[in-house]
């Protein structure tokens, strides 16, 4: 990275007054930023979606809801784990996703709501409506 980033609210507001589009994906201006300098924080617009139960095992997830509602599903644990696959064909062992969680916890952020979740812990997130959501991944420290 050269240097500082300035992204000025205006960008952030001009994001947020898009029309959504059923599905998750991740929004500018955040997008081409974290791309470009490997910054581990985007927004991301779930609109009328389910994702996938996951586990990080090596990093933590900080959420940030800025606009409309979102659930999540935490802790428990997961149904069917299957550790990622990267594109060689090798076992990352320190993603999984599963079908489902059981035993978890239901939260339910709206905007101003900040959620932590850590290193480990299965989660799940989806809205019936649309969610826009600053996430931050945390690395554990090595």
């Amino acid at each position: 990275m050269a240097g500082s980033v300035h992204i000025e609210k205006s960008l952030i507001d001009e994001t947020l007054a898009t029309a959504p589009v059923p599905g998750k994906k991740l929004l500018e201006p955040l997008k081409s930023f974290t791309k470009a300098n490997g910054v581990p924080v985007n927004i991301l617009e779930d609109s009328e979606v389910e994702n996938k139960a996951e586990l990080h095992r090596h990093e933590a997830d900080l959420w940030h809801c800025l606009s409309g509602e979102v659930r999540f599903e935490l802790g428990g644990e997961l149904v069917d784990p299957v550790a990622k696959i990267r594109p060689d064909g090798t076992i990352d062992d320190r993603e999984w996703k599963g079908s489902a969680i059981t035993g978890g916890r239901e939260v339910t952020l709206h905007a101003g709501d900040w959620l932590w979740i850590p290193a480990g812990e299965p989660h799940r997130h989806g809205s019936t409506g649309t969610a826009r959501l600053v996430v931050v991944k945390i690395p554990l420290a090595k």
